[in-house]
């Protein structure tokens, strides 16, 4: 059967019911699919309805899609059912290598073979957890950010043994259900945006060890200054999310600084000569596309002046 169009997918199974597989949950609901999720967990229906209805508010505030309701969810009590007949698959189970190797797995001997499946993994290469997948070539990571159902971006990457069309057909998928999705060329570990996001939250604990800024200082500068999603949320506030409803400490509990891979940061910058240099430049002029200075600075302030009325009202 040939893979439907990314366009025309009606139904997505989520795999893992959690922070963010619900957070999943809810975004697909919002924009009209029909989802069906399972859990290993005993509690895991009840723990994703009460998510999709703390979350279902915000979504109400920024407009449903033409059919969407929570009614179009099921919890199924087997991964099999879940899986069936769905035309995408969104895996988010806890971050542990061996676990998704063999879900990953499991899930891909069980859904439909036109299915693309991705992985909401934080870090871990599709290389190294497709390796016992019978059909590794419609494996990807879709990484997203928390909450998935209101931070758009979403990282899309295959393995080694990805194919490019599923990488392509994942990437436009995400793209018509809503998402601001990055392809990757490559894969690196953590990807795109953990890797910048990690390096800060180091400098940042460094400050703080340090007596050269407190928590508060640190909130303060990025919320009242660089990023869009810094603009309202800052480092630490936001790994305190992270943690669900055990907050800070059970993000500290469970990922002490330090526990990440060393290969998520590079604190050394390269040097920016040759063509390093040409590229950045090539790539910033592309960027603009044709606009000037003053255009950009005028875009700019437009949307600044947004968001600052934006966080007035809110």
């Amino acid at each position: 059967m040939a893979r439907v169009e990314p366009g025309s997918v009606d139904r997505v199974a989520c795999i893992g019911a959690g922070v963010i597989g619900s957070g999943w949950v809810a975004h697909f609901l919002a924009r009209g699919y029909r989802v069906t999720a399972w859990d290993p967990a005993p509690d895991g229906e009840a723990r994703m309805n009460r998510l999709v209805e703390a979350a279902w508010p915000a979504l109400e505030a920024l407009g449903l899609a033409p059919g969407a309701s929570r009614a179009n969810l099921s919890f199924e009590p087997t991964l099999a059912g879940a899986v069936a007949g769905a035309a995408f698959v969104q895996e988010s189970a806890p971050d542990r290598l061996a676990l998704k190797v063999d879900l990953l797995a499991e899930i891909d001997a069980a859904a439909a073979p036109e299915a693309v499946i991705a992985s909401s993994t934080s870090g871990f290469g599709m290389t190294e957890m497709q390796v016992k997948a019978a059909r590794p070539e419609r494996l990807v990571v879709g990484h997203p950010f928390n909450p998935p159902y209101l931070v758009p971006l979403v990282e899309v990457v295959g393995g080694e043994k990805t194919a490019q069309d599923a990488v392509d057909w994942a990437t436009a998928f995400y793209e018509a259900a809503g998402k601001t999705a990055v392809k990757m060329s490559r894969e690196v570990p953590g990807f795109i945006a953990n890797r910048l996001q990690e390096a800060l939250w180091y400098e940042a604990l460094h400050m703080v060890a340090a007596g050269e800024a407190t928590v508060e200082e640190i909130d303060l500068a990025l919320t009242a200054g660089p990023g869009l999603r810094w603009a309202f949320m800052g480092p630490f506030l936001t790994f305190h999310l992270a943690g669900g409803e055990g907050g800070m400490g059970h993000m500290l509990d469970h990922w002490p600084p330090g526990s990440m891979d060393p290969a998520w940061t590079r604190l050394v910058p390269p040097k920016v000569e040759g063509a390093l240099r040409d590229t950045i430049v090539e790539g910033c002029e592309e960027e603009a596309g044709g606009r000037s200075a003053a255009d950009l600075i005028r875009e700019r302030d437009r949307k600044l002046i947004a968001v600052l009325r934006a966080l007035r009202e809110a």
